[in-house]
């Protein structure tokens, strides 16, 4: 049996959470004095090192075998080893140069390392205190097995999963494993056994950290048996699913590939067979066509459009870890956002006042003391102030990030109050007396300056009280009113925190001496507030056709009254995590419809929502920012991690992260990634026509015994210099008007639309009249066959510039000032293909290499004017085709 069955089988068959402390030591064979070095040599043998397996990952040369992974790749190898065969030593260098281009150009731009398990390997605690033998040591994390007693303080990261055996104030930060936005408090009390994650208050568990007070507990699960190691081993069973780009590329490619291949083999059968050639010659000729038909170019251009979107995300925050996911973007139709860090601050705060007779509103943003109580009677507010300042044991700190809280994010709230309400939060003198906080009492009292001030859950400190305190003093407590007020304060998924304070003569403090006498002063409901800039960006999301879902460790209150705040529709009836669990996927397909909130989600849940959406034809994008999400953010179409307050594995796990932690982010992501989607299929509408001319011209040469108009290096030449040149500059293409106004497209949409075909249909056709045309034209003109070819070829660049111009725009005129000024990446392309073929066309080392010679002034001219006819040529087509439209509307 395998470690990992072993750690298995202990979890599956026990529940420690639900099982008293005793009979849980018995189960471990284990005593509060801790293991023997017998037990502990025996158990290590067995469950092996507290440590997460290594993540495998691709080596280099693995990395660049699959840049080759392309079948328009694999193709040109295939001619470059023929052609070698044949002693085509030029082509073959030239082909050979075209596929290095395009794999460096891959291998440079997505060498990823796959590092997800790694980063949950080093969640693991490298120390631990435990007690063995009877006596104290601190020892290795790795060095931990079932059994062991470990000490717990506040500060310390949790080195495996523990069943607590005492616990003295204790509570611990699970955010990265529940998405709970405040410290759990924990008890040595047996919960329900099917209790979620988040509710065992009996465990803690590996990776998270102590927050506050001190505990005992005895481990009950390492290395992979861990809730950790659970993750990690989830992380190693998800696949990753293609990109819609990368699924549509493959289907082109292998439709373009088939169609050139039998397209080739019947011209090298009817050249062997009507032509009567030699096979070397035929082959060169279909070597000819292959490299005329396939755009070379076309990787290498896809990939530079891509890395293009990502240096433009990064300048907006986003650092894009894979270089598709930013076309993938542009395909979403659903966004699974986790709730705490993204959708909202990871800062608690009060939102919520209520005296005897009013209801505050408290200004201000996370843990800065800077805002305003609004409302209420002075002498309430400084008593409520002061009890939120002075019982507490947290502390605010300013650095260069802002804010932030030491201690518990309750009590940092509470701080921030005080501020607000006028209170000085540099006064803080050390209590004379104190009762810290316990899961039994739910309660927290201290004494100063002869009064006895207490915070608590509410349902505790009114059973307590006997009066409150009005504007006036003290008067009789209406209990009912209190009642009301908290119930309202919690139903809009608020913590409740009731605040009481009474005079005390003594020095001693007790809960025998807070049982009755208290005066209540006010009640506050605090929560972790939703991003103002993220209920623009859902806004928007759902004016561009995105649903947004809500999938939340946390409760369902909390995350429906959150869902509510920042504008999700459907917010009345949350599915947790133990609904779930009751459904089959197909009864949860259809459950994911009628609801946007899922709380008390496990890390199988959010894996298994993502499962399903993406089963209904949905391109998904999962946020989040803890070790709960990295699984779902491995599976998702689009996984976006927090970089600032995320965890490292959920940054790993990620294809790209989101270096301000901003959900409006994710908007902009989509619209540049719909911006780039549309660049690309402009980037194939440019260069599919060009070697269809090329092409076409090619097959007429040989099908009516003509002289080749161009030879298959110039076409070379052609489609990997001045085509990639050209198709480059539409990567800096800006986003259309309104286009985060459209609905998503679909997943499975083909890359050729119908426009496209057509498009392409036409301009090959008339490309090939311009290279044939010019070339006859040119021998009419009493030029030798490699002036004519000379003329064909600068033909045929001439017409890609102009065409250039033609497909920026579907809809508009290119004949315009706007469209003749273009971008500046447009007019740096054509300017640098002017100079490179006019070193093609003059330079003398170029001429003996492609069979080229200096042309005349007005033969360039005669070149350039094939240009213009074919741009007006478009333009009317264009015109034809609007106001075709026009008239079917009207």
């Amino acid at each position: 049996m395998t470690r990992a069955q072993e750690n298995t089988n202990m979890r599956d068959h026990s529940t420690p959470w639900a099982t008293p402390a005793e009979d849980v030591l018995t189960q471990l064979d284990s005593q509060p004095d801790g293991l023997d070095a017998d037990q502990i040599r025996q158990k290590l043998e067995t469950h092996g090192p507290n440590r997460l397996p290594d993540a495998p990952r691709p080596g280099p040369l693995m990395r660049l075998a699959r840049q080759f992974n392309n079948l328009l790749i694999l193709v040109l190898v295939g001619a470059a080893l023929i052609t070698a065969a044949l002693g085509h030593w030029i082509d073959t260098g030239v082909i050979m140069a075209v596929v290095t281009i395009n794999a460096v150009i891959g291998f440079v731009q997505e060498g990823r390392a796959e590092a997800a398990l790694d980063a949950l390997r080093d969640m693991l605690a490298p120390k631990a205190n435990v007690i063995r033998a009877g006596k104290r040591q601190a020892i290795s994390g790795a060095d931990l097995v079932p059994g062991d007693i470990v000490l717990l303080e506040a500060g310390d990261k949790v080195p495996a999963d523990l069943r607590l055996l005492d616990v003295a104030g204790l509570s611990v930060e699970e955010a990265i494993l529940t998405g709970e936005s405040v410290p759990v408090r924990k008890s040595v009390t047996p919960v329900d056994a099917a209790a979620d994650l988040g509710d065992r208050k009996t465990m803690a568990f590996s990776g998270t950290m102590v927050a506050e007070g001190t505990g005992t507990g005895v481990v009950t699960a390492t290395a992979d048996g861990t809730e950790i190691g659970r993750i990690s081993t989830m992380m190693s069973q998800v696949q990753t699913l293609k990109t819609p780009l990368i699924r549509q590329m493959e289907v082109f490619a292998k439709y373009l590939t088939g169609f050139v291949m039998a397209l080739s083999a019947g011209i090298l059968a009817f050249t062997l067979a009507f032509r009567d050639m030699p096979f070397a010659e035929a082959f060169m000729v279909v070597v000819g066509l292959f490299v005329a038909a396939i755009p070379e170019g076309l990787p290498a251009v896809l990939t530079v459009t891509l890395a293009i979107g990502v240096q433009t995300m990064a300048r907006r925050n986003a650092i894009i870890r894979r270089l598709p996911i930013i076309e993938t973007l542009g395909a979403v139709s659903t966004i699974c956002s986790d709730k705490t860090g993204t959708l909202t601050r990871n800062e608690m705060m009060v939102a919520s006042v209520v005296t005897a007779t009013d209801t505050l509103k408290v200004t201000g943003e996370g843990y800065s003391p800077e805002g305003h109580v609004q409302g209420g009677d002075r002498t309430t507010l400084d008593a409520m102030a002061r009890i939120a300042a002075l019982c507490n044991t947290a502390a605010l700190v300013h650095d260069d990030k802002g804010w932030r809280v030491e201690g518990d994010p309750m009590e940092g709230a509470l701080l921030a109050f005080a501020a607000r309400a006028g209170r000085d939060p540099d006064q803080h003198p050390k209590p004379r007396a104190s009762i810290p906080f316990d899961a039994r009492y739910r309660y927290m009292a201290v004494l100063q300056g002869g009064q006895i001030l207490l915070k608590g859950a509410p349902e505790q400190v009114i059973a307590h009280c006997a009066q409150q305190l009005g504007p006036d003093g003290a008067q009789t407590l209406d209990r009912s009113y209190w009642n009301d007020a908290a119930l309202a304060i919690a139903n809009d998924g608020q913590r409740v925190l009731a605040l009481a304070q009474m005079a005390h003569d003594g020095d001693d403090l007790t809960h025998d001496t807070v049982a009755k006498g208290l005066v209540l002063v006010g009640l506050t409901g605090l929560i972790d507030p939703p991003r103002e800039e993220a209920i623009a960006a859902v806004a928007e999301c759902h004016s561009a056709g995105i649903s947004v879902k809500m999938i939340t460790g946390d409760h369902a209150g909390t995350a429906a009254a959150i869902g509510r705040q920042i504008g999700l529709t459907q917010t009345d009836t949350p599915l947790t995590g133990a609904e779930i669990d009751q459904m089959d996927d197909t009864t949860l397909e259809a459950a994911i419809r009628r609801t946007d909130i899922f709380a008390r989600t496990s890390p199988e849940h959010k894996l298994r929502l993502v499962q399903a959406l993406q089963a209904r034809g949905a391109v998904v994008a999962m946020t989040g920012d803890g070790v709960n999400d990295a699984p779902a953010l491995k599976r998702a179409d689009a996984g976006i991690a927090m970089g600032k307050k995320g965890s490292e594995a959920a940054r790993e796990a990620s294809d790209f992260v989101l270096a301000d932690d901003n959900f409006a982010s994710i908007a902009e992501a989509v619209k540049q990634g719909r911006a780039v989607y549309a660049n690309l299929k402009k980037v194939i509408t440019f260069l599919l026509p060009v070697n269809g001319g090329e092409s076409i011209s090619l097959i007429i040469a040989v099908l009516f015994g003509l002289m080749l108009p161009i030879t298959p290096l110039q076409i070379l030449w052609v489609n990997m210099v001045s085509s990639v040149a050209l198709a480059m500059s539409l990567a800096f293409e800006r986003a259309e008007a309104g286009i985060m106004r459209q609905p998503p497209r679909a997943a499975n949409a083909p890359i050729m639309s119908r426009f496209i075909l057509w498009r392409v249909f036409l301009v090959s056709g008339l490309f090939a009249m311009g290279i044939f045309g010019q070339f006859g034209l040119a021998q009419a003109q009493g030029a030798g066959l490699d002036e004519a070819r000379t003329m064909a070829l600068n033909t045929l660049v001439a017409m890609e510039v102009f065409y250039l111009f033609s497909v920026r725009y579907r809809q508009g005129g290119s004949i315009s000032w706007e469209g003749v000024k273009g971008t500046p990446a447009v007019l740096i392309a054509v300017a640098l293909v002017v100079v490179l073929q006019a070193g093609f066309t003059y330079l003398p080392f170029m001429q003996a290499l492609f069979d080229t010679v200096a042309l005349s002034a007005w033969q360039i001219a005669q070149c350039t004017l094939a240009g213009v006819a074919l741009l007006l040529v478009l333009e009317l087509d264009k015109f034809a085709a609007q106001t075709w439209k026009k008239l079917g509307a009207g």
